[in-house]
């Protein structure tokens, strides 16, 4: 299977399909760094990417944001002086889909990237 890094994510809709917990956990070993949380009975992907400034906070921010415009899927991100939060969740179930995992796994990547 592709690194999820480099795969797609696939539109979904009301009746996609919501990961298992052993889906889940299994997700979970390929997007290091990132936490399963639960926010109003939803699971979510949380993860915190520290910075040196607020400008390299909003420059990841960008980034991000161009890369979820670019496959039509979107985080909540919180941006702060020396820090992003950034979680990943499908909204329209209500919880984790693959397409959460792939942009974890872009966002790290996207980090990764901007630390060079």
């Amino acid at each position: 299977m592709k690194h999820l890094s480099k795969q797609k994510c696939e539109a979904c809709n009301a009746n996609a399909h919501r990961l298992s917990a052993s889906e889940i956990n299994s997700f979970m070993t390929e997007v290091k760094g990132w936490e399963l949380i639960q926010e109003s009975n939803i699971e979510k992907l949380k993860r915190v990417f520290k910075t040196h400034d607020f400008n390299q906070s909003m420059d990841l921010a960008n980034a991000i944001a161009r890369l979820a415009e670019q496959d039509n899927h979107h985080p909540q991100i919180i941006v702060e002086y020396s820090s992003l939060t950034v979680l990943w969740w499908t909204h329209k179930i209500e919880g984790l889909h693959q397409n959460d995992f792939i942009m974890a796994a872009k966002t790290s990547l996207l980090y990764l990237q901007m630390e060079r």
